[in-house]
C-alpha cells in the first residue's frame, strides 16, 4: 500500500475502506497479494453483475484479441458493433416491445447521462431539468447538476444551474404523494417552477440509499410528464441489467421512458461501456454533434454480446435473481429483528438491497468489521448509513449465506463494541 498512499491522489476512495492490494479475481472472490480470499459483496459498485472473469466472456474476449480485431473504433462501423446492436435488439428490445435508437456517448455512465440531458434540452428547447432528492447521476457537471448529494455537488466549484430538485417517492416518510405535489407545482403558474424539458430519475436510488419507487408512483410521474410535455429520462445505470430482477428496473411499472441510460454491468465483464437509448422521433442529433474518442469500445461489445446470449435468452436468470433477493431480505430481517438495540430498516428490490441503520457510525463499523472478516461491502445514502448489498447476481446460495453469516457476526460484534445489548426485538 505504500506506493498507493505516496503517489495516488488524495481523491482515492474505495482503497481507504479496502486497504489491501488485490491481485486476482474469480466469480465473487478477490485474492490479495498475501493469498487471502475476500468474498465480494461490493461487485464493482454495480459493474460486475455476473462476477469477475466469467469464463464464457473471457474466452470470447481472448479469441477476439488474438485475432487482431478492431480495439478502438470511435463511431466507425465494426462487425462487433453490429453484433452488439443486433443482439441487443433481438434479446432485450424486441421481447419487451421496445423501439429505441442506440447512442454510444462514451465509456461511462455519466457520459450517457450528459448525452440524455443535452438531447432533452435540444428537443424541447427548454433548459430546466427536474431531478429527485437523493438522486445520483454522475460526477461531470451536467450530471452533478441533477444529483442531490451536497458534498458531491460542492466539488463542482461552479454554479450547478438549470435544474430543480423535487421530492422522491416517500421522501417525507409519511405517505405523502410527491407525484401529486409535482403536478400541483406544474399546474400553478405562480409556483415559480419554470416549464422543464425533462425529468430524470432512478427507480431505485443506489447511492442515495436504496430508496425504492413504487410502480404506482412511477406511473404517476410518467402521467405528469405527458401532461406537461416533459421527457421522462430513466437512469438505469446501477439498477438495470438485472440488478432488480428484470433487465430494466422499471419493467413491472409498465412505464415507457423517452430516454434510458445504461452502463455499469452492460459490458458484462467490467469493461467501460455506456449507451443512451433514445425514442426514435427524438433522435435529432446532427452528425458529430455529440461525440467522444472512446465511444466505441469493441472489447466491451464482445463481452456484452456474450453476456446477453448467456443470461438473457429466457427468463430463468431473472427468476433466480428474484428468488435470491427474497431469501436475502428474509435473512436480513432476521438479523435486524434478533437485536432489540439494532434500529435498522431492510429495503430494496430484487438483489438491490440495503439495510438503513439509524446510527450511521454503526453502519460504517459493520462494513469495516465485514472487511476484517474478509467480506467486501460499502455504505450508501446521504449519511452513509445504508449497508449496501451489490454481490454478483450469479453468487451461489451457499456464498450468499456465507456472506450473510459474516454480516450477522459483524453486527453482533459492533453492537457489543458500542455497548448495545443483544436480545429479541
Amino acid at each position: 500500500m505504500e506506493i498507493i498512499n505516496r503517489l495516488e491522489s488524495e481523491v482515492r476512495g474505495y482503497v481507504r475502506g479496502f486497504p489491501t492490494v488485490f491481485t486476482t479475481a474469480k466469480g465473487n472472490r478477490l485474492t490479495n497479494e498475501d493469498g487471502e480470499d475476500y468474498l465480494d459483496f461490493f461487485g464493482g459498485a454495480g459493474a460486475l453483475n455476473y462476477g469477475h472473469n466469467d469464463e464464457t466472456m473471457k474466452a470470447a474476449l481472448l479469441e477476439y484479441i488474438q485475432g487482431d480485431n478492431i480495439c478502438h473504433g470511435l463511431d466507425m462501423a465494426t462487425d462487433q458493433k453490429q453484433k452488439f446492436l443486433e443482439t441487443f435488439e433481438e434479446v432485450v428490445m424486441k421481447p419487451r416491445g421496445m423501439d429505441y435508437k442506440i447512442q454510444f456517448p462514451g465509456p461511462t455512465g455519466t457520459n450517457a447521462v450528459e448525452a440524455a440531458l443535452k438531447l432533452a434540452r435540444k428537443v424541447k428547447k427548454r433548459d430546466r431539468v427536474l431531478f429527485f432528492t437523493n438522486g445520483y447521476h454522475g460526477m461531470t457537471l451536467g450530471a452533478l447538476a441533477v444529483t442531490g448529494n451536497a458534498s458531491k455537488r460542492a466539488g463542482a466549484g461552479v454554479c450547478l444551474c438549470h435544474s430543480s430538485p423535487i421530492p422522491f417517492h416517500d421522501y417525507f416518510r409519511d405517505g405523502r404523494n410527491t407525484a401529486a405535489d409535482l403536478e400541483m407545482l406544474l399546474d400553478n403558474s405562480s409556483s415559480g417552477l419554470e416549464s422543464p424539458a425533462a425529468v430524470i430519475l432512478e427507480t431505485v436510488q443506489g447511492e442515495g440509499g436504496i430508496n425504492v419507487a413504487s410502480d404506482e408512483w412511477l406511473q404517476s410521474i410518467e402521467k405528469v410528464c405527458r401532461k406537461h410535455d416533459m421527457l421522462l429520462i430513466v437512469d438505469d445505470i446501477q439498477a438495470g441489467v438485472g440488478r432488480t430482477g428484470p433487465f430494466f428496473s422499471f419493467e413491472s411499472s409498465g412505464i415507457k421512458p423517452d430516454i434510458i441510460t445504461l452502463s455499469k454491468s452492460l459490458s458484462g465483464f467490467g469493461l467501460p461501456m455506456a449507451i443512451t437509448m433514445i425514442r426514435p422521433d427524438l433522435d435529432i442529433w446532427e452528425p458529430g454533434e455529440h461525440n467522444g474518442t472512446f465511444r466505441g469500445n469493441n472489447h466491451a461489445f464482445v463481452t456484452a454480446v456474450s453476456a446477453l446470449n448467456k443470461f438473457w435468452r429466457d427468463d430463468a436468470f431473472e427468476k433466480d435473481t428474484l428468488r435470491k433477493g427474497e431469501h436475502m431480505r428474509k435473512r436480513l430481517h432476521e438479523i435486524v429483528d434478533s437485536h432489540a438495540s439494532f434500529n435498522a430498516e431492510v429495503r430494496g428490490r430484487g438483489m438491490f438491497i440495503g439495510v438503513d441503520c439509524e446510527d450511521a457510525d454503526i453502519a460504517g463499523d459493520i462494513v469495516a468489521e465485514c472487511f476484517n472478516r474478509k467480506l467486501l461491502m460499502e455504505t450508501a445514502g446521504p449519511r452513509d448509513s445504508v449497508i449496501k448489498f451489490m454481490q454478483a447476481l450469479t453468487t451461489t446460495d451457499a456464498d450468499i449465506d456465507k456472506g450473510l453469516d459474516i454480516v450477522a457476526a459483524s453486527v453482533e460484534a459492533v453492537l457489543e463494541k458500542h455497548g448495545l445489548e443483544k436480545g429479541a426485538a
